[in-house]
């Protein structure tokens, strides 16, 4: 099976980079199974009912969030109506929509998928290695689910790399998120689950965090705040990670980089171009 999974998607240059570029790279990489991270897809602010319905529409089969999956309130009403759109699993019982759910893949594989936030620098929720404990216990790896993909919407790093070890052996993947830079410490830990700190973000990388520069340096410099922060507008590079999976047991074979327009290095998965 193959996984492909895109980073934050910021503002208009980002999402019209993902929309532009997931349907060809669905083809290219004859990917099962497709998860993007949306929550800063609406104006780098959390994700509309619109939008939402565009990355669907344009190949993706889930939709993961984060800590801005509320900043717009219409949110908070239409998750309700998508399966596919998750919010962190370990918001509070009773937060309108779901963290996790059972989906199918292209070649028939069920795959679950976890969306977690972290705790470490962010808001205090509840313990997500719990939380993402008791997914794994509901549905395991081959006692439900054949392939199970965790994206960890963290600030720490150290929070991120215990999270992968915790589940190592247990889950297909774990696909660090939030940070929207791209690390270079892709890997299939030993018991056979692939990671990678932060899958990067589909935004222009001509910015702080994929907003116009100005203001985050303007509040470095006085710690004043004189506008809203508001997205870059330039070429946007689609930032995320190709994972090769075994059938047999769910776990991962390979995970690489992918890095496409824009202005970063460009990188793809050598394992799925060298059998196309």
């Amino acid at each position: 099976m193959r996984l492909l999974f895109l980073g934050d998607v910021v503002g208009r240059s980002g999402r019209a980079a993902l929309l532009e570029t997931l349907p060809k790279l669905r083809e290219r990489y004859a990917a099962d199974f497709v998860v993007v991270n949306g929550e800063n897809s609406a104006g780098g602010f959390g994700i509309s009912e619109v939008i939402l319905t565009e990355l669907l529409d344009a190949g993706a089969d889930v939709v993961t969030t984060g800590n801005h999956i509320w900043d717009q309130r219409e949110a908070l009403v239409f998750i309700e109506r998508y399966d596919r759109l998750l919010r962190p699993v370990n918001f509070p019982a009773g937060t309108p929509g779901k963290g996790a759910g059972l989906f199918k893949a292209a070649n028939g594989a069920d795959v679950l998928v976890v969306n977690a936030l972290g705790r470490v620098f962010m808001s205090d929720l509840d313990d997500p290695f719990r939380a993402v404990e008791d997914e794994l216990a509901a549905c395991g790896l081959k006692l439900g689910a054949d392939a199970i993909l965790i994206d960890f919407h963290a600030e720490a790093t150290s929070e991120k790399q215990a999270m992968a070890h915790f589940v190592d052996g247990r889950a297909t993947a774990v696909i660090g998120t939030h940070t929207h830079v791209p690390t270079a410490d892709e890997q299939v830990l030993n018991g056979g689950t692939a990671y990678i700190s932060d899958a990067g973000m589909c935004g222009d990388f001509d910015s702080v965090l994929g907003m116009d520069k100005e203001e985050p340096i303007s509040r470095f410099l006085t710690k004043i705040a004189s506008r809203r922060f508001a997205p870059s507008k330039g070429a946007a590079t689609v930032c995320g990670v190709g994972i090769e999976v075994d059938d047999a047991t769910g776990l991962a074979r390979a995970i690489a980089p992918i890095r496409l327009g824009g202005r970063l290095s460009q990188a793809e998965p050598a394992f799925w171009l060298e059998e196309a």
